[in-house]
């Protein structure tokens, strides 16, 4: 145990941190109880004290998911305590009250780790001036998936609990618990909008950031079956008594297994199918009563301020990924456009008469994915009494000489600063940022790092009149809403939960 770094008492026990270039970290602090045991599939329950002092110097354990995506070796510890937080403070004063940024890490509901050195939060919490909480959550079957006798959601209330941390101890870490925001990316930014319709996250945060909201929240019906084909992967029944002994690698290969037949199963799981993702959050009716699009609308958090927005070539990285980059069909266009465009296949091919094949393909599945729930959620928000900022990011990642574009995920690098990490990898090929790319990186974080502070992240608000969004890009500029034909096809579509299809 060391003996040298700051203390800071928590309510359930001291933990030190280390100091370096004038910012304390302190990671790996437990906020609930192992969900193992009695606890597996369990709504999280409070942490145990602990007596003494605990060094608090290495992260968590990541949770049980598809794609690890732990830091370098020795970075964090072993075990079962996945659910830990993480806290960047300039000072570990309580008289300090900074504000405060939560970050909701992505990854499909199925991966994702606080500790990715993608996640480094240390510029975001020097160049904001703030304390940065990052924290693990349950993800893939551990997290989402529907088993019988345990609660929905159970990740989203992983999330909540961690909120609950923030408040009762982030003043003794320099931070002002009514000064709270929460961000997050991809499935962080479903997470993020379905803390802003849950009852139980009431409270808890004052601002929020959804960067690439997806559309994607099932059904209780679709969350069932998925369940009990999942279960059957490994030959089980999707229950707390057949699944509660199992270890947890044995179900994240069951996800894995059942991914790649999903495509087969539009007929039955419609467009959930072809995302090859099980997991998703659910509208179940209790932890949430219903989407965050109906909930916004209704004024569900209409006190809380909101920026919301997407990347323009969203679907460009899983094309990639895919290798099938300039390679779709025709055939293949017309089917995506068959099954996700709101108005069929010829309302996109008249709106954009000379979009290519491959265009089209990523355009309506950008659109429906990410595009238009994320300037729907701030819509609702705006019906709903609310305030919200919306932006676009247009720069082109520089990886695979652009051929990324603006694709999903290029946020995070630039927000973080970490180009040399996760997807910055690939998406800036592991080179040296370029002046351009340091320069809207730094953009990234002052304004978001304003709007925790003030509400304010540099650019006008959105309304239905003026459709004013930031636009961020080698030359950012506040212009009208870029994506206008698009906004046009899915105007009065209504982001509803997924529904296990007819017949079944």
């Amino acid at each position: 145990m060391s003996t040298t770094g700051p203390v800071v008492r928590t309510h359930c026990g001291a933990v030190r941190g280390q100091t370096s270039d004038g910012l304390t970290v302190f990671r790996g602090i437990p906020f609930a109880e192992a969900p193992v045991g009695p606890g597996r599939f369990a709504a999280p329950r409070p942490a145990r004290p602990w007596d003494g002092t605990r060094d608090a110097h290495a992260f968590g354990p990541p949770p049980p998911q598809d794609l690890g995506l732990a830091g370098p070796a020795g970075t964090h510890s072993g075990g079962e305590d996945w659910l830990t937080v993480n806290v960047w403070t300039p000072a570990p004063d309580p008289a300090a009250r900074r504000p405060v940024m939560v970050w909701i890490y992505g990854g499909a509901y199925k991966l994702g780790h606080s500790g990715s050195p993608g996640y480094d939060a240390r510029r975001i919490a020097v160049d904001g001036d703030l304390v940065v909480v990052t924290f693990n959550y349950r993800v893939g079957m551990e997290g989402f998936a529907h088993i019988e006798g345990a609660p929905a959601n159970r990740g989203l209330l992983d999330q909540v609990a961690a909120l609950e941390w923030v408040r009762e101890n982030i003043t003794a870490f320099g931070g002002d618990p009514d000064q709270v925001t929460v961000f997050g990316e991809s499935a962080g930014a479903g997470s993020v909008a379905s803390l802003l319709a849950m009852d139980r996250a009431a409270g808890l945060f004052r601002r929020a950031v959804a960067q690439s909201v997806p559309g994607t929240f099932f059904s209780a019906e679709l969350a069932r079956d998925i369940g009990t084909a999942l279960a059957a992967e490994i030959g089980l029944h999707p229950t707390v008594a057949d699944l509660a002994a199992v270890d947890p690698e044995q179900l994240v290969k069951a996800g894995q297994s059942l991914a790649p037949k999903m495509p087969g199963q539009v007929a039955r799981w419609g467009r959930a199918a072809p995302t090859v993702t099980p997991y998703s959050p659910v509208v179940d009716g209790e932890v949430l009563r219903t989407t965050p699009w109906q909930a916004l609308a209704s004024g569900a958090s209409r006190d809380v301020d909101l920026v919301v927005g997407h990347n323009r070539d969203e679907n460009r990285l899983f094309t990639a990924m895919a290798g099938k980059l300039g390679r779709i069909s025709d055939d293949r266009a017309s089917a995506a456009l068959a099954l996700y465009a709101p108005g069929g296949e010829a309302a996109y091919r008249a709106a954009y008469p000379d979009a290519s094949a491959n265009e089209l393909y990523e355009r309506v599945q950008t659109d429906w994915l990410f595009g238009m729930p994320s300037l729907h959620l701030a819509e609702a928000h705006l019906a709903g009494g609310g305030r919200a900022h919306v932006y676009e990011l247009t720069w082109a990642a520089p990886g695979s000489g652009g051929a990324f574009g603006a694709c999903h995920a290029l946020d995070v690098p630039l927000l973080f600063g970490t180009f040399e990490a996760d997807l910055g990898l690939l998406l800036f090929a592991g080179t040296e940022p370029s002046p351009e790319a340091l320069a809207l990186s730094s953009r990234f974080r002052s304004s978001w790092t304003a709007f925790a502070r003030t509400g304010d992240p540099g650019w006008p608000a959105y309304d239905t009149d003026r459709r004013l969004v930031q636009v961020l890009d080698a030359e950012p500029a506040v212009v009208p809403y870029p994506e206008e034909a698009s906004r046009r096809l899915w105007e009065g579509h209504e982001f509803a939960a997924l529904p296990l299809c007819q017949g079944y």
